[in-house]
């Protein structure tokens, strides 16, 4: 890791967060397979697969969960 690019789990509201959890679990498969060709060859498999697409949209929910609570679900 050479830069910092996630300073904070705070966010201004609930969209920026949910679009920071999209942003960490993207990132989170390119650090699980960081060879860009084979990303691009393996897309076709689950672009249209329904358990992979659902899977993914976990992910995505487990880190909008996380970041929710860090911004102690936007409440003042």
């Amino acid at each position: 890791m050479a830069d910092i690019w996630l300073p904070s789990l705070i966010t201004d509201t609930p969209q920026a967060g949910f679009e920071l959890a999209i942003t960490l679990s993207r990132k989170g498969v390119r650090y699980t397979q960081s060879d860009p060709e084979v990303l691009k060859k393996l897309r076709p498999a689950y672009a249209e697969d329904a358990d992979a697409l659902i899977a993914s949209s976990q992910v995505v929910a487990i880190n909008f969960q996380t970041i929710a609570a860090a911004n102690d679900y936007w409440r003042k």
